[in-house]
C-alpha cells in the first residue's frame, strides 16, 4: 500500500495466494485420506471410507475455514494508513 496499491488489489492478491495454498492442502489431503481406506473403514461408523459426499463436504467447510481465517487479518491489514509514524 505504501507503493501505491489500492485496499481492493491487496486483498485479492492475499486471497488469491491462500486459495491457491488451500486448494493444494485440500488436493494433499484427498489423496492421503483416499490412500488410507483400508486403514480409515475400520474407524468410520455408517459412513462408507470413500463416501463423495464426505470428501467434497469437508473439503468446502475447510477451504471456507481457511479463507475466512485469511480474510479477516488481510481486511485489517488494508486498514492501515502506510503513512502513519
Amino acid at each position: 500500500m505504501a507503493l501505491g496499491a489500492q485496499k481492493g488489489d491487496i486483498l485479492r492478491m492475499v486471497i488469491w495466494q491462500a486459495l491457491k495454498l488451500t486448494l493444494i492442502g485440500v488436493a494433499i489431503g484427498i489423496v492421503g485420506a483416499l490412500g488410507l481406506t483400508r486403514f480409515l473403514s475400520g474407524l468410520l461408523y455408517g459412513v462408507k471410507p470413500s463416501d463423495p459426499l464426505t470428501f467434497i463436504a469437508v473439503s468446502l467447510i475447510l477451504a471456507g475455514v481457511a479463507l475466512l481465517a485469511c480474510h479477516i487479518p488481510t481486511r485489517r491489514a488494508t486498514k492501515v494508513d502506510p503513512r502513519w509514524r
